[in-house]
């Protein structure tokens, strides 16, 4: 039924539930999850705005975004299911979109809640606008 899945991954509670969710719906089949860790670039330029604290941020984000990612992809090996991990840096619901075209998801899975800060709180969540913006099915999972 679902050739490929997205899982956008900050390595939160709620993302990692979806990551379990999107390897259960996966295994047994010929189905590639897809997991996406997108480096919130809108984070990163309001820290540059204090000069030496950038190059720190974007290393630390840059770890967090590995380690998320390995988590995810331990638990697709250890499930024997098909998987690719993708890093990019932007706004994460426009990359989650963008990615969802790019390899033609089927089926994006992501969490109900994740790692925000208050731009998310006033805005709007990721998974909103997710929502609002895809024109595939979402599971939003919890943890």
């Amino acid at each position: 039924m679902y050739d490929d899945i997205l899982v956008p991954t900050d390595g939160s509670e709620s993302s990692m539930a979806a990551v379990d969710q999107a390897i259960t719906i996966a295994e047994g089949k010929a189905t590639t999850v897809h997991f996406l860790n997108v480096v919130d670039v809108g984070t990163e330029m309001s820290a540059s705005a204090s000069g030496s604290i950038a190059p720190q941020l974007t290393e630390t984000l840059e770890k967090e975004a590995e380690s998320a990612l390995n988590d995810a992809v331990n638990r697709a090996d250890e499930a024997g299911v098909q998987y690719d991990r993708t890093i990019r840096e932007g706004d994460p619901h426009e990359v989650i979109v963008e990615n969802s075209v790019e390899h033609n998801i089927n089926l994006i899975v992501m969490g109900a809640s994740g790692r925000s800060g208050l731009k998310e709180h006033l805005l709007g969540s990721t998974s909103d606008r997710v929502i609002r913006t895809v024109e595939t099915s979402v599971l939003l999972a919890r943890a």
